[in-house]
């Protein structure tokens, strides 16, 4: 019998499932309609550290659908970003500011659990940081 081997440590892992992940995904089951965004359903999460580029951040901003982000954060514990109504010009050059969707979006990491259907309930398992969106035949 071979041994299994030990888990990777968070810096040797290859893929995460993170927010800015999350903010592109959507079920894509035969006849959904409303199929963004995904649920959350969180078994483990790690925050991992990355580099912080506020250019990064302020480019992203307006790609990023930001009450989804915000809502997906707050199922992961983040709960200090504010609503995309609530964001001027004066936020968009602030630090601070910046810094907090930095560590939302790249730094806070869903290792296992799942993604939900907001129309189905169907659930999209979370793996070691790999989602599997995946269909059966039936939702093809």
């Amino acid at each position: 019998p071979t041994a299994k081997p030990a888990p990777l440590a968070p810096s040797e892992r290859r893929a995460e499932m993170r927010l800015i992940t999350h903010n592109m995904l959507t079920s894509n089951i035969k006849g959904v309609q409303e199929g963004f965004p995904l649920g959350i359903q969180a078994e483990k999460v790690e925050i991992v550290e990355s580099e912080f580029s506020p250019e990064f951040i302020q480019n992203m901003l307006p790609k990023l659908e930001f009450d989804a982000f915000v809502a997906a954060a707050k199922e992961l514990g983040v709960t200090d970003l504010p609503a995309a109504a609530d964001i001027d010009d004066a936020m968009r050059q602030d630090e601070a500011f910046l810094q907090k969707v930095h560590h939302a979006l790249l730094d806070v990491h869903l290792i296992d659990g799942s993604l939900v259907c907001p129309e189905t309930g169907r659930l999209f398992p979370v793996k070691e940081g790999i989602p599997n969106m995946l269909l059966h035949e039936d939702e093809v």
